[in-house]
């Protein structure tokens, strides 16, 4: 993805984040994830039924690349079983961290492949995948 396209898709997915909101529903499993050095706090709910991401909505404060990070995530989660949301989980920490992962599988995560260039960053392009996977946990806990 060249810099102009990653650009571009972290200002829409920041601009115009998809699955922002609260609920309510109590079958939704309620993670907080946050950073304590910077503004990033984000409030995730994960719905999963028959072993399938059925939703994940999300809000808070959080800065541009938490925010874009945040609402590419739950667009690539949501249909995924969790053990491919698991795997696509995987492969995202591994191109940040710069490891062999699998470029077909993370698509508008790709915008994030340089991060790591900016190693505070990291952090908050990672926040809501500490979140997810510990809204994942609760959920195996639980069932």
């Amino acid at each position: 993805m060249d810099d102009n396209l990653r650009r571009e898709v972290i200002l829409d997915n920041y601009s115009n984040p998809e699955n922002k909101g609260r609920v309510e529903d109590k079958d939704y499993i309620y993670v907080n994830t946050n950073n304590s050095s910077c503004i990033d706090n984000i409030d995730l709910f994960l719905d999963v039924k028959d072993n399938i991401i059925k939703d994940i909505k999300f809000d808070g404060e959080a800065c541009a690349i938490s925010t874009a990070s945040t609402s590419i995530m739950t667009k690539e989660l949501i249909g995924k079983t969790l053990e491919e949301a698991k795997k696509f989980i995987e492969n995202f920490y591994n191109m940040i961290e710069e490891r062999p992962y699998d470029e077909d599988l993370l698509n508008e995560a790709l915008a994030f492949s340089e991060i790591y260039k900016q190693a505070n960053r990291t952090t908050c392009a990672t926040l809501p995948y500490k979140g997810i996977l510990n809204a994942i946990k609760k959920y195996e806990e639980e069932h």
